[in-house]
């Protein structure tokens, strides 16, 4: 398991995912607001949307604040700060490739902060372009291996348009193309079987491990880039041993 998925693991492992949950509801609220901008306040309409509503649901967010922020979106309520998303590009210790996707009412505040954030924890932003072409942009679903067998998971998943089922240590993840994520999603969820997170995002291609020192300077990394409040999401390629992520989530 690498970047993205490694770092989900160790923020549940540390309990941090509830302890942040107001942090997630600004990022979601956000992120519901701009799609209803672009897409209107449609729910079945918009698949940004769509999915944001889901993402909202499953973290427990009031039904109240995701109405109120379609509705700041689409204009019906004012205060809506207008916000534009952007990508940014760098490396973190060991040449680890590194995405990050912001959300922001000031583009110069929010690029000084990130290349600040990134120097500090023994990396350094980069063009546009850089590191991205070493990622592709998929669906991810992942599944405890307690919960279903591969071949079950997997003669359901590729049935209903998956990519592939990937053993991950503990757990399977199941891969598709960002078209087929729904309808695979839906699978899954038809079935019962309970996933541990569901998104669409940036896999990497290929992986860097990481020894002790720079695995911890790069979970520090991870933890304050996601830590900022224009930060919507951060995807890396790193990986790290089960041994050495153990010793760290403590």
């Amino acid at each position: 398991m690498s970047g993205h998925s490694k770092w989900s693991t160790i923020k549940r492992k540390k309990g941090e995912i509830d302890s942040k949950r107001g942090k997630i509801f600004t990022k979601l609220i956000k992120e519901i607001t701009l799609a209803s901008r672009l897409g209107g306040g449609d729910i079945e309409g918009n698949p940004r949307l769509r999915q944001a509503v889901l993402d909202a649901k499953e973290v427990n967010m009031p039904k109240d604040n995701i109405d109120r922020a379609i509705k700041k979106g689409t204009g019906e309520l004012a205060g809506a700060a207008a916000y534009e998303e952007t990508t940014y590009e760098g490396y973190g210790p060991a040449g680890v490739a590194v995405i990050v996707d912001v959300m922001t009412d000031n583009k110069n505040r929010t690029v000084a902060e990130i290349r600040h954030i990134l120097s500090k924890h023994g990396g350094n932003l980069g063009e546009n372009g850089c590191v991205s072409w070493m990622f592709d942009k998929k669906g991810s679903i992942v599944i405890d291996k307690k919960v279903i067998a591969e071949d079950e998971l997997m003669e359901v998943a590729l049935e209903a348009g998956a990519e592939d089922v990937r053993d991950q240590e503990t757990e399977w993840e199941v891969i598709t193309e960002p078209s087929s994520f729904e309808n695979v999603k839906k699978a899954i969820v038809d079935k019962k079987w309970k996933y541990i997170e569901a998104s669409v995002g940036m896999i990497p291609q290929n992986t860097v491990k990481l020894e002790e020192a720079k695995a911890e300077q790069m979970l520090k990394l991870m933890e304050k880039l996601e830590d900022n409040d224009d930060v919507q999401n951060v995807y890396s390629n790193f990986d790290i041993s089960d041994e050495i992520m153990e010793r760290l989530s403590q």
